[in-house]
């Protein structure tokens, strides 16, 4: 009865996500405005929710074990994309910002289909370097902000438990439903599919 609740949960969000494709701004368009502001904004971007809970996801449909395979990925996301807002922030620009965000969108998905295992440190080194991506794009947005701060700080613990509630849905359909990660994945693919060629 619980998987078959969780399921019919994911379902409806599989079936959101094609709708919610835009930019990494979400409804707030990117003004943000201190910690609640913050942690709605991951939220209400398709390509970060999307990014985040597929983090969580392969993480527990890919993990040996429960400790401490499941929280490298997330860890290492939630690090960087710190680090990234920060780079962001000082007024770094790097290259291909929108389409690596996409790009990420496919990796992940494929990874939620595919349920690889990488060892712990390679697969918190990949997320972590499009999680770079998507703290910059944050960054960028909160520039000249007064509440810049409170803000990340309202993103991060966002970030956190879109990963950890990727992660308790993972665990659920670990010895469930054989499809319905893999069409999780596969929405994930076309979410970053649509992004990449809006971004190009």
């Amino acid at each position: 009865m619980r998987t078959a609740s969780v399921s019919t949960s994911f379902i409806a969000l599989l079936a959101l996500l094609p709708l919610a494709a835009s930019a990494h701004t979400g409804v707030d368009g990117g003004l943000h405005h201190g910690l609640v502001s913050g942690f709605m904004h991951p939220l209400t971007g398709a390509d970060h929710l999307a990014a985040m809970v597929a983090v969580g996801l392969w993480s527990a449909l890919s993990a040996r074990r429960a400790w401490p395979d499941l929280l490298w990925a997330p860890l290492g996301f939630a690090a960087m994309l710190l680090v990234g807002a920060l780079i962001g922030l000082a007024g770094v620009q790097l290259p291909a910002v929108e389409p690596m965000i996409a790009a990420s969108l496919l990796v992940l998905g494929l990874l939620v289909v595919t349920q690889k295992h990488l060892p712990p440190a390679a697969a918190a080194v990949l997320v972590g370097g499009f999680a770079i991506f998507h703290g910059v794009a944050h960054g960028h947005e909160l520039a000249n902000q007064s509440s810049a701060a409170l803000t990340l700080a309202g993103m991060v613990a966002a970030t956190v438990l879109l990963h950890l509630a990727g992660i308790a849905v993972g665990w659920a359909l670990r010895r469930g439903n054989v499809w319905l990660p893999r069409a999780a994945g596969a929405a994930v693919v076309a979410l970053g599919a649509v992004l990449l060629v809006q971004a190009a």
